[in-house]
């Protein structure tokens, strides 16, 4: 029963968007969040990173954290993700990443907070084109909605690494090639 409680008290605390910034890196991802409609939200129930990024009970919860330890790993032994112009340049892997996560089950940290039911918008359509998409297509909350709270990156289909390194570039005042050049040290 310990055991269980430290869990849950695990979870909680390293749910929370303090715990997930307290690596610089992240720190980085958060400076676009803190400005997206998750972090201010006209309800004012403000999602930290867990409502998103982790599955909710306690043993899927202590598997997300656990698969989150190849963040701590990169952090040390990986490129130096506290610059910024590596930070941008790698991102595209992680959102892919996240992305595929949010796939594989189903949105499902969405749908905690969003019903599909009873979705509405600015169009009177709004909760028949969400029914329709998920039910007819197969879709997930994260097939159209990417982007909203991190840094822009292209879906996979549309990614291009050449085009993404001139933009970081042009970014960043480095020289032509200078990015890809970064990603192979």
């Amino acid at each position: 029963m310990g055991f269980i409680l430290f869990l849950i008290e695990f979870d909680h605390l390293t749910s929370t968007e303090a715990f997930c910034t307290s690596c610089h890196s992240m720190e980085l991802a958060a400076v676009p969040y803190r400005e997206s409609v998750h972090y201010k939200p006209p309800s004012g129930v403000k999602a930290d990173c867990g409502h998103c990024h982790v599955s909710e009970g306690v043993f899927a919860a202590t598997w997300d954290h656990f698969l989150g330890t190849k963040d701590l790993i990169a952090q040390i032994f990986g490129p130096d993700y506290d610059d910024p112009v590596i930070n941008v340049l790698h991102l595209p892997d992680a959102a892919f990443s996240a992305r595929h996560w949010f796939r594989n089950n189903d949105s499902a940290t969405c749908r905690r907070c969003h019903d599909q039911d009873s979705i509405s918008g600015h169009r009177p359509d709004t909760l028949e084109i969400h029914q329709k998409e998920a039910r007819d297509k197969g879709k997930t909350c994260i097939d159209c909605h990417i982007n909203l709270v991190h840094r822009e990156v292209p879906g996979e289909q549309t990614f291009k690494r050449e085009a993404w390194n001139q933009m970081v570039e042009q970014e960043f005042g480095l020289e032509p090639g200078q990015a890809a050049q970064l990603l192979a040290d």
